[in-house]
């Protein structure tokens, strides 16, 4: 019979990845191992509380922030964001997906909160049909888009402000679900509606009530030991990307709340068991509720179908609404990322699955690792 263990030596020993901690937690009963190597160029080995650059399992960390704002009246999910972002108070919209950056009408309605934590906001990587129009062209060529895993070259948050300000929108806000940056402009909306900075707020709010130790924006001098190395698939096998010394070393101008948090498995499980607790004090039931319940059409849940597999979105994560793979269990919540990362919770079971690699990832098609680890959390 194959284990864990298994499963993850095997894509090391074969060279696909340099090292990887994969967890299963059901109730109680956690399961974890590691296999392979922290950091190739230390010769260190990969253990429990090795820290991983997450990637966009960070998006529903940022949500639930943004929630516990809500629950405190502080906004309301159909305030619209020109309160606090007035950059985007008159978005304009491109015509047609297809029309040039200048055949431009007004929104019909202004960008709301929940625009943003639903990914409908206007802003976003589209179906594969639309990447080479004019707007995604300059969303590409805009700070956080280019950089999404160098965060030391994203621009402060009030200058990235002003240049995604001159981006017309895609689609009408509401009307299309768009990948990826409404959970950016959720990080600079908490740090406007709150004064401070978006890792300051969720330390205080999330991080130290959870015991979450080793996440944040940026690795400490004192935690760098257990800090991974990062890399991509090259002609000559794997090439470091970014070391343990590297851009998360230092804290970012620009914390990014799409993808900027580093994390280990032990420290998303304590988020992911929060929300299976209700929220376990820091988030009301109702605030969970909606995070972990899909809220897309199926026009754009079939719109989405490139970051989407049998899936539609909550707040800052994807919802399994068919079964399409054994391991989709309707009402799964959870997300991957583009640094080799995964974290999904299973309400109706009170499952917990957590894989974290190292590697880059090459297309929203998730890889023949990841869907292996799935398939033996879901025997």
């Amino acid at each position: 019979m194959t284990g864990l263990r298994d499963v993850l030596q095997g894509y090391v020993d074969d060279g696909t990845l340099a090292g990887a901690v994969g967890l299963v937690a059901r109730g109680d009963h956690v399961e974890v191992e590691a296999a392979g190597s922290a950091d190739l160029e230390r010769g260190t080995e990969m253990a429990r509380d090795s820290i991983f650059r997450i990637a966009s399992i960070t998006k529903p960390i940022v949500a639930a922030a943004v929630m516990m704002l809500v629950d405190e009246g502080r906004i309301a999910l159909d305030d619209p964001v020109g309160k606090w972002l007035p950059e985007l108070a008159s978005p304009m919209v491109v015509r047609t997906p297809q029309s040039q950056i200048d055949d431009v009408v007004p929104a019909v309605r202004p960008i709301t909160v929940e625009d943003l934590l639903t990914s409908r906001s206007g802003h976003g990587w589209p179906p594969p049909e639309l990447m080479t129009v004019p707007q995604v062209a300059m969303l590409a060529e805009q700070g956080q888009q280019k950089y999404g895993r160098d965060p030391q070259y994203v621009s402060p948050p009030d200058e990235w402000m002003a240049a995604y300000a001159e981006i017309p929108l895609l689609y009408q806000p509401g009307e299309a679900f768009l990948y990826n940056t409404g959970s950016d402009l959720q990080g600079v909306l908490i740090a406007r509606v709150t004064g401070r900075t978006l890792p300051d707020f969720t330390a205080e709010r999330i991080f130290e009530p959870l015991a979450m130790e080793d996440t944040g924006f940026a690795v400490p001098a004192a935690g760098l030991g257990r800090f991974t190395g990062y890399y991509g698939s090259g002609p000559g096998g794997l090439e470091l990307l970014d070391g343990p010394d590297g851009q998360w070393s230092t804290m970012p101008a620009f914390p990014s709340g799409a993808g900027g948090l580093v994390s280990t498995a032990d420290d998303w499980l304590a988020f992911a068991r929060m929300l299976l607790a209700g929220g376990g004090g820091l988030l009301s039931p109702e605030s969970v509720r909606l995070m972990t319940n899909d809220h897309l059409t199926p026009a754009q849940r079939h719109a989405g179908t490139l970051y989407l597999e049998g899936q539609g979105w909550g707040y800052g994560g994807s919802v399994d609404v068919e079964r399409v793979d054994p391991w989709n269990v309707p009402g799964r919540y959870g997300w991957v990322g583009g640094t080799g990362t995964a974290a999904h919770l299973t309400p109706s079971t009170g499952t917990v699955t957590i894989m974290l690699t190292q590697l880059a990832a090459t297309s929203p098609v998730q890889p023949r690792q990841m869907r292996d680890f799935w398939q033996y959390a879901a025997a």
